[in-house]
């Protein structure tokens, strides 16, 4: 029989190595299968006492990065209050799995990369995204996990992949100057919407770069700062109309886009 339990990964950047590390250290401890909750960009007080939420409600081991003395502090309190085991990572990690799971580890390399239902499932996601790119196949963009929203070069279709890569089924949907989505797309139950969008000087730059990659010079309104301001603006009031959250992506990396809304998922599903 399966043992399930709780593992949170807590850290103040977008998580990806701690995620790596936590899934390594898992994987040598047969007949236990984790629960995984992360948290990426926690960098402040109010953004840990959500995780704190998060894991009171789902109890169980924490592996954090965090480097803030403070935050460790209130982290490691709160845990021994909940009694919960609190690492931060690397050499007291795999002790504190052994002790939580009271199992020996079985020191097999590589076993965080067998076939299982979660990875067949990030296969899925990514399949998922891969055909609702774009604005296509809007019929079943209801079984999103996540549908984003904005301009063209907003940063939408790798931010999709990144998150379909975690698992998370993602569809985008672009905003077209003259060409208005049906409202049915924006009003359905389950998927999160967020809104992309990015200042005007550097979505200007990013269309310019990218028709000298494609070998065209010519005008038009896609490098027009002035239609590219009204494009913005109008895309902005979608946002606001529809109460949607947004994230500049100005100077985002992908990772830090995707870890934002990895973290707006938790705190809308709090016991997932």
């Amino acid at each position: 029989m399966v043992r399930e339990y709780h593992l949170h990964m807590i850290s103040d950047s977008t998580g990806e190595t701690l995620n790596i590390f936590a899934k390594a250290v898992s994987a040598q401890f047969e007949g236990a299968a984790a629960r995984e909750h992360i948290y990426s960009l926690v960098r402040s007080e109010n953004q840990l006492r959500r995780v704190l939420q998060h894991i009171t409600a789902n109890p169980g081991i924490v592996f954090s990065t965090l480097v803030n003395p403070g935050l460790r502090h209130v982290l490691e309190l709160e845990c021994a209050k909940l009694s919960l085991p609190c690492v931060n990572i690397l050499d007291a990690a795999v002790e504190a799995m052994k002790k939580y799971l009271g199992a020996e580890e079985t020191h097999r390399p590589g076993a965080q990369h067998e076939m299982d239902s979660r990875y067949q499932e990030r296969v899925e996601a990514l399949n998922y995204t891969i055909q609702h790119d774009d604005g296509q196949n809007l019929p079943t963009i209801a079984e999103a996990d996540v549908v984003l929203v904005g301009v063209s070069r907003s940063s939408k279709t790798p931010t999709s992949i990144y998150l379909a890569i975690r698992g998370v089924r993602t569809a985008n949907i672009p905003i077209v100057p003259g060409v208005a989505p049906p409202d049915y797309l924006f009003v359905l139950k389950k998927p999160l919407y967020v809104g992309l969008w990015l200042s005007p000087e550097r979505l200007l730059q990013i269309r310019r770069n990218r028709l000298t990659t494609m070998g065209e010079n010519k005008s038009s309104d896609y490098v027009d700062e002035d239609a590219i301001r009204a494009e913005l603006t109008m895309t902005r009031r979608l946002f606001e109309r529809y109460q949607w959250p947004t994230i500049d992506v100005t100077r985002r990396s992908i990772e830090e886009t995707a870890a934002a809304i990895l973290n707006l998922l938790a705190d809308r599903n709090p016991s997932t």
